[in-house]
């Protein structure tokens, strides 16, 4: 591989990884019918005047697939967690016994499973539009060294790997994606 093109292609897969790990991230926070810790990441608290993720104030845990269990670290934190859940419209009702905070989840109906797979797929899309913009991006910075005096067929060799590149990570947004389908109409 030229060293003219190795960075280009270099930060292409590294950009790469980046949307497929934001996917992975984004992917955890669909509710699946069953109950996880990562459903929780969006929230952020009022600690002390500072919005703070809720993972930062206290412990997530599932005792079983429907339930969470939050135990914050200091009691006067209930309040602001509880607040914080209502106002991030998950559609869970908090129950608060002075020590923790569960949360039941419903059972997901037939028709909220088919909205989450459509949710899922939308996440899978952006992913792979991300992919072919960084292909793009790395495609465009070739055709400077071209003009620079770069050899035709280095560059056609790097676009071709680019291209490799771009249809392994796709295939990897859509397996992440069939395998977060499967999960939700898992019943």
């Amino acid at each position: 591989m030229n060293e003219q093109v190795k960075p280009h292609i270099d930060s292409a897969t590294n950009l790469m990884e980046k949307a497929i790990s934001h996917l992975e991230a984004e992917l955890a926070k669909i509710r699946a019918g069953k109950a996880s810790p990562a459903m929780m990441d969006g929230i952020f608290v009022d600690y002390y005047g500072n919005s703070t993720p809720l993972n930062q104030v206290a412990n997530i845990n599932t005792p079983d697939a429907r339930t969470i269990v939050i135990q914050p670290w200091e009691k006067n934190m209930l309040q602001p967690i509880e607040k914080a859940i209502f106002s991030s419209n998950m559609g869970l009702t908090p129950q608060n016994d002075g020590q923790q905070i569960r949360l039941n989840l419903p059972p997901v109906t037939e028709e909220r499973r088919l909205l989450l797979v459509k949710q899922s797929k939308a996440e899978a899309e952006n992913c792979k539009v991300s992919i072919r913009n960084i292909r793009r991006d790395a495609n465009e910075a070739i055709k400077k060294l071209v003009k620079d005096g770069l050899a035709e067929d280095i560059a056609k060799d790097s676009e071709t790997t680019i291209q490799n590149l771009t249809d392994s990570f796709s295939q990897k947004a859509e397996k992440h994606l069939e395998i977060k389908e499967k999960e939700i109409m898992t019943v």
